[in-house]
């Protein structure tokens, strides 16, 4: 997601820069170029020999050492950068970019940028409620700065609010979000996700082993890439995306009356769940005791959601998914024509990295004109981006 990237992290005089530690770690690993500037009261806290160990690059502190080109540090640190990270972000350190007040190596190389600026606010709550640094904080959000808003919790001092560095994860998402092109401003894209659960008893269900990854993986990128997104999810551990609209269900039909009420300012429909093809016929109000013998269990048929909106799909992108476990291509090429899909997401059960539960997926993309375009492992992450990259050909098609 970052490759290429050119991140410049400045690390304050916080006891959260220990933070600021994995999540150099973190960009790094994402394929960011990642450099650092240290405060001097950042060094009270962190070495800069750990930033450097794990940025791969000089640490830099003094505003008139010469980089190794000889250049300025504050300027070519400034000119090189695609987005500036200050994390922890001190009240110190707001104020002074709030009145433009350039007196280190930090708060010059900030007025030397034209590059997006993501202020990460860490400090004592009651520091960080203070009418002036909201007002710091508002100036700069109006000029433009970026502001990831402090977590709530136990802070160091003892006290409890607001104050705390987010997690290394809501940064790295935050960045990665800022570098994303927004080529899917103006759509709004409706995803499902997860499984769904039919009950038979207060007690019991019928389910299967969908983790819900792929679908909220496609709800994040395109949140990422400017989409208005509405996610409709069974039952998950996940933790619901950041900026994402949220619905949650259970069963087939509460997924389908969801996705009817949310499809009318859908432009993109893309049906990631699994959802039960058959509930119980009927429920008991009370669980039903073990006895001597078998059970018998009759069956009846869930509503198919995705061949109900293509048959009334207009000008949407409908995109669905086939996993199979025989005839993968078959079987899936002809869900695609029946339920009048522009793509269909084809995987193969039995393929090792792909499937339930894993952070990866093998995917084979077919089209109604016969193409077929298969990936190699990757992150579910990733091929959600390469998804989205057909939902914006197919969009870009129509409108010529």
């Amino acid at each position: 997601m970052l490759n290429e990237k050119h991140i410049l992290i400045g690390i304050t005089g916080g006891i959260a820069a220990y933070k600021t530690a994995e999540l150099t770690r973190e960009l790094v690993k994402k394929g960011a170029s990642v450099k650092v500037i240290m405060t001097k009261n950042a060094t009270e806290f962190i070495t800069p020999l750990t930033l450097q160990t794990l940025s791969r690059h000089p640490v830099y502190m003094d505003m008139y050492s010469l980089s190794g080109d000889f250049s300025i540090s504050h300027i070519s640190l400034a000119q090189e950068a695609d987005l500036v990270v200050i994390a922890p972000a001190t009240a110190n350190v707001i104020g002074k970019i709030a009145v433009g007040i350039a007196d280190d190596l930090l708060t010059t190389s900030v007025m030397a940028t034209r590059a997006p600026v993501l202020i990460c606010p860490s400090m004592n709550t009651q520091m960080y409620e203070n009418p002036i640094v909201q007002g710091n904080l508002e100036k700069l959000a109006a000029q433009g700065y970026l502001i990831v808003d402090p977590s709530h919790g136990e802070l160091a001092c003892g006290v409890e609010g607001p104050g705390r560095l987010p997690d290394v994860s809501e940064i790295v998402d935050v960045v990665e979000t800022i570098l994303t092109p927004k080529d899917l401003t103006g759509e709004h894209v409706l995803v499902t996700a997860g499984p769904t659960q039919e009950a038979f008893d207060p007690v019991r269900f019928i389910t299967n082993h969908s983790s819900g990854k792929m679908g909220y993986a496609v709800a994040v990128m395109a949140r990422r890439r400017g989409a208005d997104v509405t996610l409709i999810s069974g039952p998950t551990t996940l933790a619901a995306p950041r900026g994402v609209r949220c619905v949650s269900v259970k069963s087939a039909r509460e997924m389908r009356d969801a996705v009817m009420e949310h499809l009318e300012k859908a432009t993109v429909v893309i049906k990631a769940a699994a959802v039960a093809d058959y509930r119980p016929a009927s429920r008991s109000d009370s669980k039903i005791k073990k006895s001597e013998g078998t059970l018998n269990m009759s069956l009846e048929r869930n509503p198919d959601i995705i061949a109900e909106i293509g048959k009334n799909k207009g000008q949407r992108v409908l995109i669905g998914f086939a996993m199979e476990t025989d005839n993968l291509f078959e079987n899936a090429a002809e869900k695609l024509t029946r339920k009048n899909m522009d793509l269909i997401i084809a995987n193969d059960l039995n393929q090792e990295g792909a499937g339930f539960q894993t952070d990866t997926n093998v995917i084979t993309m077919l089209d109604p004109n016969g193409g077929k375009e298969t990936l190699p492992l990757m992150d579910k992450m990733d091929v959600a981006d390469r998804i989205l990259d057909r939902v914006k050909k197919i969009i870009e098609k129509r409108k010529r």
